[in-house]
């Protein structure tokens, strides 16, 4: 279940009660009224089940509470309450499959901010790869995908799409090209460096590499790699299953990509590098593509839940 703490003005009071009152899934109402100092207002507490916290949250901004008030969102990890039972079975859906849209918004808002720390994490991820791809070294190009940051903007861009979000987009889009047109100039740098250490060589690069070759060699199985992992991560975000963000990040090959075409630039090998950029620009749209797809997918899902969101106001909820 999900926590709601407000504060609202005490004119808006009845009509935000009237509000939780009457949506499914509502439970543990609390009204402390005037104890709110900035803003000033009356704070009201409640408990909402996953599966009706989107449509409740829209109600809310609905009232302007966001504007005149502020709501804060928390996720319960535990509820020993007869009530919040009762409640979560009235709430049509199940909780995995509920998508709180103002919750994911600001999740990839903050994941997809052009930040020293996301640069850092993108040319440190790619410079790992560099290694892995000179080497033959699986081991490191998994490593160097779980490093890399991509996700995030990537998450930004589908949710932006699928919200109409034209700033999320815009600030989505700018760290995901700024950070690989960083991370893959560093990594030639980096290259150089080590080459001039005679760390790297041109003859390891146009080695057979068993292992790492397909990552400049893009074929139709890169693309549908691509379209399920873009479907896998969106859901991770969605049902706060992080953990399957992990497995999405070392399934694609994103930043060994662009770690190939670093090096593979370094030494003037313009044909791997083109492969590269090719792999990557593929992978790129297709985990987009299955993000959009499978956020709008989830969305007409809970649009035909629509008509079950309201039921008679009760007291003592």
């Amino acid at each position: 279940m999900l926590h709601l703490r407000m504060i609202v003005p005490s004119e808006t009071t009845p009509a935000v009660t009237e509000l939780i009152g009457s949506t499914v899934g509502t439970t543990h109402l609390v009204v402390l009224p005037g104890a709110a100092r900035s803003p000033a207002g009356d704070v009201v507490l409640c408990d909402v089940a996953r599966e009706a916290g989107d449509e409740l949250l829209k109600g809310l901004r609905g009232l302007r509470i966001d504007q005149v008030g502020s709501i804060a969102v928390d996720d319960i990890g535990l509820t020993l309450s007869e009530r919040a039972v009762t409640a979560e079975k009235e709430a049509p859906g199940e909780p995995a499959d509920a998508v709180i849209w103002e919750q994911l918004t600001g999740a990839t808002h903050e994941e997809s901010t052009l930040s020293v720390t996301y640069v850092a994490f993108m040319a440190l991820a790619t410079m790992i790869a560099a290694c892995g791809v000179v080497l033959d070294n699986a081991v490191l190009i998994v490593g160097a995908m779980a490093v890399g940051p991509e996700f995030g903007p990537l998450a930004g861009v589908c949710t932006a799409m699928v919200r109409r979000a034209p700033r999320l987009a815009a600030r989505s889009l700018i760290a995901l090209l700024v950070g690989f047109a960083v991370a893959i100039a560093t990594t030639t740098l980096f290259s150089l460096g080590m080459d001039a250490f005679d760390l790297f060589s041109r003859d390891r690069l146009d080695a057979e590499r068993p292992n790492t070759s397909f990552i400049w060699q893009p074929d139709p199985f890169s693309f549908v790699v691509a379209l399920l992992a873009g479907a896998a991560g969106v859901l991770s975000l969605t049902s706060a299953k992080s953990g399957a963000l992990v497995g999405v990040a070392i399934s694609v090959t994103t930043v060994p990509a662009g770690a190939n075409a670093a090096v593979a630039l370094a030494y003037g090998d313009l044909g791997q590098m083109w492969g590269s950029i090719e792999q990557l620009l593929l992978n790129l749209l297709g985990i987009m593509l299955a993000g959009v797809l499978t956020l709008y997918g989830q969305k007409l899902l809970w649009r035909t839940q629509r008509g079950r969101w309201r039921r008679p106001s009760r007291k003592g909820r």
